[in-house]
């Protein structure tokens, strides 16, 4: 087998980069056919497709972003050598890209990535946004792993695995003045302003059956879909809150705020979902164990 040809992992990295062979070929100062059988000979030599075409851009596939992390690797590890040999240093870091639901727990996020956190080998990039996007993300290999509290429909076309992580109990939670003395849970949702998720929460349908159970109409200060959100206006005495109670951890361990009690048979699961890859990220195996 012969050796891999670093000259051609410098025309398909800066294609990578530009997204488009004309680019890349001004970029490089040589013709287009000239890149283009860089690459086909690089794909050749590798077994495997590194772009698809969409139009006038080429987009890398799930081998062509691998190629790209281990030539990124490979270049970084020549400028350490010319650091080294220079009395300079640097770090070859590995990097995970985690696609956060923009409504998910800054705690929880945290606590998930924790073991890699603060690790000098490591980078995490986090990217917050709509589920919608970010599954997009993930499925053009832009992401490892989508953080949510919702596992997406699942069919043939976009076959998602969801691995459930964690389940946290929901809670009402307030201030101590909010709070009061003496009064009970029900006394306290029925009089209470309160602060609830929005209409599409995972928790929110479980609390209307409740409040229809309990022949409640609640007095709604603010309907939010951030747990942030959430997490300030219960500190700011808007109202009591109805959340996981690792949203608001700091607070209730300072005494800011108080957790009254846990709804019954309420929780809320926190997903990592994933695709099947047939290159997946270690970082990530260091996180959901041998699940894909």
């Amino acid at each position: 087998m012969s050796e891999l040809n670093f000259h051609h992992l410098r025309y398909f990295r800066t294609v990578a980069r530009d997204g488009n062979l004309t680019r890349a070929a001004e970029r490089l100062n040589v013709s287009q056919s000239a890149v283009s059988t860089q690459i086909r000979q690089l794909e050749e030599r590798l077994g495997q497709n590194l772009f698809d075409r969409q139009g006038r851009s080429l987009v890398l596939t799930e081998a062509g972003q691998i190629a790209l992390d281990h030539a990124d690797a490979i270049f970084a590890a020549g400028d350490e050598l010319v650091n080294t040999l220079r009395g300079r240093t640097s770090d070859q870091r590995r990097v995970l890209r985690v696609g956060s639901q923009a409504t998910l727990s800054r705690n929880f996020q945290i606590g998930y990535l924790q073991p890699l956190l603060g690790r000098n080998d490591v980078e995490i990039v986090i990217r917050s946004g709509a589920l919608g996007d970010l599954l997009k993300n993930l499925e053009a290999h832009r992401l490892d792993v989508v953080l949510a509290t919702i596992s997406p429909p699942r069919d043939a076309a976009t076959p998602w695995i969801s691995h459930a992580i964690a389940e946290q109990p929901v809670s009402l939670i307030g201030t101590p003045e909010r709070l009061g003395n003496g009064s009970t849970f029900e006394e306290l949702l029925s009089r209470q302003p309160l602060v609830l998720p929005t209409i599409d929460s995972s928790i929110r349908s479980g609390l209307d059956a409740l409040f229809d159970r309990l022949h409640i109409r609640p007095r709604i200060a603010a309907e939010v879909d951030d747990m942030a959100m959430i997490r300030l206006l219960a500190r700011e005495g808007v109202g009591l809150a109805i959340v996981p109670p690792i949203v608001v951890k700091d607070e209730l361990q300072r005494g800011e705020l108080l957790e009254v009690d846990q709804f019954p048979q309420m929780s809320e699961t926190f997903y990592a979902v994933t695709l099947k890859r047939q290159f997946p990220n270690p970082l990530l195996r260091e996180l959901t164990g041998d699940r894909p």
